[in-house]
C-alpha cells in the first residue's frame, strides 16, 4: 500500500512538473479553436483508430471545419499539439519559416532514413543543390523525348489490360513512371545517372546518401505521378465531355500523324494542361504536409502557434476552400483554370507541390511527367465508362503516405480507331 501511494505521488508530480513546463503551450493552444471530437486526455486519437480510408476521412473533415474557424483548428494527439491550416497567407509564412518536418515523419524515416523530403534541414539543405543541378531544366526537357520514346511500350502494356470491364491502371502506371526515372536511352543519362555523376565529381553524397535520396525518387517521383496520371484518366471516363476536348485539341496539334510528342507541342495542349491542373486541384498526390514549430510563430492574420507543436497543412483542404474557389469548389471544371478565370487572392490558394523552400524540388518535372504519360496514353486510348451523375467526382480517398483512390485506379481503356486507318 505503502509503495502504491509512493508511485502515485510521483507520478502525480511528475504530471505536475511536465503541464507546468509546457504551460505557455496549453495557454497558446487554449485560443485556438478546437475539434468538436475531441475526448479528455487522448485528444482525437481515437479518430486514428481505422484503415488509410479513415485517416483520410478525419483529416478531410478536419481541413473543413478549420475553414470555418479562421483557417485553424487546434487538435491533441494524446499529449502533442498541432494546428490543422488551411488559411493561403498563413501557410504562405509557415512554409518559409517553419522549415523543420515534424516528428511524426519518423516513420518514413525507418523506410528513407535522411533522404531530403523528411531529412532535418542541415542536412536537406545541402542535398538539394545536388538534387536541383540533376533536375535542371535541359535535363527535364529532355525528359518529353525520352518518354515520348516509351510510348509504344506503355501502349503494348495498356492493350493487355483493354476489355469489357474496368481494370486497375495503377500497376502499369507506377512501373512506367518509375522507368522513366532509371532509363535511358543512347547517350542520355537518367536521372539517377546524373545524381551519381555529380555527387561523385564534388564529393557531395556517401554511398549511403545516394541510396536514400534514390528511395526518396522512387516514391516521390513514381507514387504521385502515377496517382496524378491515374486521378486525371478516372476523371476523363466520368466527364465524356471533357475528354472529347482533350482529343480533339490533340488532334489539331498532332493530326493523324504517330510522330512523338516534342517540347514545342506542350504549350499548344492548354486545354489538357487545365485539365491536369484541377485534378491536382481536386486530388493533390500529399494533400497533408507537417511541420515542426520549435519557437513561438506568429502568422499574419494574428494567430500564435506555440513552439513544441506541430502543424498539419491541408492542401486538400486549402484547394476546397470556398472563401477563395468560391461556391462551386468541389465539382470538376477545368475552366476554372483559363487566363480570364483563374484569379487568386494568393499563390498558396493552389499549391499541388506544396511552396516554399522545401517545395517539391521535382515539381516541374512532375508536371510535365504526367502531360507526357496523358498525351501518349490519350492517343491511343479512349478511356469509357459510366458518366458520372453530377459535377462532383465521387471517387473514395485513402491516405496511404500519399493519396490514391480506395478501390484502386479503376479505368476501361478502348483502343482508338485512326480516322484514315
Amino acid at each position: 500500500m505503502i509503495l502504491f501511494i509512493l508511485v502515485l505521488i510521483i507520478a502525480v508530480l511528475w504530471t505536475v512538473d511536465f503541464r507546468f513546463k509546457r504551460r505557455r503551450l496549453y495557454t497558446l493552444a487554449s485560443k485556438i479553436s478546437r475539434s468538436k471530437d475531441e475526448l479528455p486526455f487522448i485528444g482525437i486519437s481515437h479518430k486514428l483508430v481505422g484503415n488509410s480510408e479513415d485517416l483520410m476521412n478525419t483529416f478531410k473533415q478536419f481541413s473543413y471545419e478549420a475553414m470555418k474557424t479562421n483557417g485553424a483548428l487546434g487538435i491533441w494527439i494524446s499529449d502533442r499539439f498541432y494546428s490543422v491550416m488551411v488559411n493561403p497567407m498563413d501557410l504562405e509564412a509557415v512554409l518559409k519559416t517553419c522549415l523543420e518536418k515534424d516528428d511524426l515523419h519518423r516513420f518514413t524515416q525507418d523506410v528513407t532514413g535522411n533522404g531530403s523530403i523528411f531529412a532535418p534541414v542541415p542536412i536537406w539543405r545541402r542535398r538539394r543543390k545536388v538534387i536541383a543541378a540533376a533536375l535542371n531544366s535541359k535535363v527535364v526537357d529532355s525528359l518529353i523525348e525520352i518518354r515520348a520514346e516509351q510510348r509504344q511500350k506503355l501502349a503494348q502494356k495498356l492493350s493487355s489490360i483493354c476489355g469489357p470491364e474496368p481494370d486497375n491502371i495503377w500497376p502499369v502506371l507506377s512501373a512506367y513512371t518509375l522507368d522513366s526515372l532509371y532509363d535511358f536511352c543512347d547517350k542520355r543519362k537518367s536521372i539517377v545517372e546524373l545524381m551519381i555523376n555529380i555527387s561523385s565529381g564534388k564529393k557531395e553524397f556517401t554511398d549511403l546518401e545516394l541510396r536514400e535520396e534514390f528511395l526518396v525518387i522512387a516514391a516521390a517521383g513514381s507514387d504521385t505521378t502515377a496517382g496524378t496520371i491515374g486521378f486525371t484518366l478516372m476523371l476523363l471516363g466520368k466527364y465524356p465531355d471533357v475528354q472529347q476536348k482533350v482529343h480533339e485539341e490533340m488532334e489539331e496539334v498532332f493530326g493523324d500523324s504517330k510522330r512523338p510528342l516534342e517540347k514545342e507541342d506542350l504549350p499548344n495542349l492548354k486545354y489538357l494542361e487545365r485539365v491536369v491542373k484541377e485534378s491536382l486541384r481536386l486530388f493533390p498526390p500529399a494533400p497533408f504536409i507537417l511541420r515542426k514549430v520549435e519557437t513561438d510563430f506568429t502568422c499574419p492574420s494574428g494567430l500564435i502557434i506555440p513552439s513544441g507543436s506541430g502543424i498539419i497543412v491541408s492542401i486538400f483542404g486549402v484547394h476546397r476552400d470556398p472563401k477563395y474557389w468560391g461556391p462551386d469548389v468541389e465539382h470538376f471544371d477545368p475552366d476554372r483554370f483559363l487566363p480570364e478565370r483563374f484569379n487568386l487572392q494568393h499563390a498558396c490558394s493552389y499549391m499541388p507541390f506544396s511552396n516554399g523552400p522545401r517545395n517539391c524540388i521535382g515539381n516541374r518535372y512532375g508536371f510535365i511527367a504526367v502531360m507526357t504519360a496523358l498525351t501518349s496514353i490519350l492517343r491511343d486510348f479512349k478511356v469509357v465508362g459510366e458518366p458520372e451523375k453530377g459535377p462532383v467526382p465521387n471517387i473514395r480517398l485513402k491516405l496511404e503516405v500519399t493519396m490514391k483512390a480506395v478501390e484502386g485506379f479503376n479505368v476501361q481503356l478502348e483502343k482508338r480507331i485512326p480516322r484514315h486507318g
